[in-house]
């Protein structure tokens, strides 16, 4: 499963881990990215791989808004 969000975009941060003898080596951030399955108003399933955050946002405007704003490539 791929680590972006069809919702908000995220994606994996990188960086460098920096241990106590700061010595520095490449590491990443992973988004905590879910493949959820949601019933759209006419009764049609859709999968979506969304963030918490994405998650949030369609609990507050809906999945049939958030999924409209999605196709149309506004978000």
């Amino acid at each position: 499963m791929s680590n972006i969000c069809d919702v908000t975009g995220a994606k994996p941060g990188f960086g460098n881990a920096v241990s106590h003898s700061h010595r520095r080596t490449r590491r990443r951030w992973n988004p905590n990215v879910q493949r959820r399955r949601f019933r759209l108003a006419d009764g049609r399933t859709v999968r979506l791989n969304v963030s918490t955050t994405g998650l949030r946002i369609i609990d507050r405007d809906g999945v049939n808004a958030v999924l409209a704003r999605v196709r149309r490539g506004a978000i």
